[in-house]
């Protein structure tokens, strides 16, 4: 079954984790390794240096160079850029460049920044947690309108508000989720897909939930969002995203390295607990796999 859309962006993408050297520098290869393994455990492409990426902490050569690299090794596949920042006018200049270095599509500041993608499709992103602001409904549905954007992440957290952008958006515009958990409830009322951290450690079950659900299989579908929730709960209320899934995935065999200041790890006893709720979750998790190389 494909699930890409008529822009071929894809349903389920992961928010893709930095990689770090153990000297704090970018580990461009390891970045390479990580988004094959996404890809090869139900990935549709990836969203590279969003909040999960600790963009806040890398340099704009940093995430340009990210882009290229991480393009290169998906040349088939979806690379959304997190070009967002709290400036416009960087945010333009970001989406410039990280389209010369190969990136797809991203995600922020609406028409200023869809008419700085030049042609690329544009992907807002709603998260009020970040931001302190709620992009209502009304507002969603009219930048919908402008030309270039294809969607949004929601993140607000209220599934009225993503059924009503559900049910007044236009044609080709879709809608993505931006918390795990709401995957399921989202597809329900009209949603497209997800933008995922917990498929960094269940994209197969991730995918299977998005199938199943496609296929008219609820119960199935049902199940697994059941089975996954605890795991989502627990890489989100632990600790501010990304420490709990970077720390989780480095100990389950793919070492993503050190974080960036002023993000640190999780106390000994809460990742114990953390990773017993994950092995609870037993076969839905897909680490450690075999590792792709190359």
């Amino acid at each position: 079954m494909s699930v890409k859309n008529n822009q071929g962006i894809g349903r389920l993408l992961t928010a893709m984790l930095t990689p770090f050297k153990e000297d704090g520098s970018v580990d461009y290869d390891g970045a390479q390794r990580l988004a094959r393994l996404l890809t090869e455990n139900g990935s549709d492409g990836v969203v590279v240096f969003g909040t999960t990426g600790e963009a806040p902490a890398l340099t704009d050569e940093e995430k340009v160079e990210l882009v290229r690299v991480v393009k290169q090794a998906l040349p088939g596949q979806t690379v959304m850029a997190g070009a967002g920042t709290n400036s416009t006018h960087h945010s333009q200049e970001l989406t410039r460049r990280s389209i010369e270095a190969g990136a797809d599509a991203m995600f922020r500041h609406f028409k200023a920044i869809a008419e700085a993608a030049s042609g690329k499709p544009v992907v807002m992103y709603n998260i009020q947690g970040r931001t302190g602001v709620n992009m209502s409904a009304e507002t969603t549905l009219r930048c919908a309108e402008i030309p270039g954007i294809v969607g949004v992440k929601e993140a607000s957290g209220n599934i009225d508000q993503m059924g009503m952008v559900c049910a007044g958006k236009p044609a080709g515009f879709n809608v993505w989720s931006g918390d795990d958990s709401f995957t399921l409830p989202l597809l329900a009322v009209g949603g497209y897909g997800v933008i995922c951290v917990v498929s960094h450690i269940a994209g197969p079950a991730m995918k299977a939930m998005i199938e199943a659900y496609l296929d008219g299989e609820n119960e199935k579908a049902r199940q697994i969002h059941l089975r996954l929730l605890p795991v989502i709960r627990a890489l989100m209320s632990t600790a501010s995203n990304p420490i709990p899934i970077k720390m989780v995935v480095n100990k389950l065999g793919f070492k993503t390295g050190p974080f960036r200041l002023p993000l640190a790890p999780l106390p000994d006893s809460e990742l114990d607990q953390l990773l017993a709720v994950v092995r609870e979750a037993g076969e839905l998790i897909s680490l450690p796999v075999r590792l792709s190389v190359g």
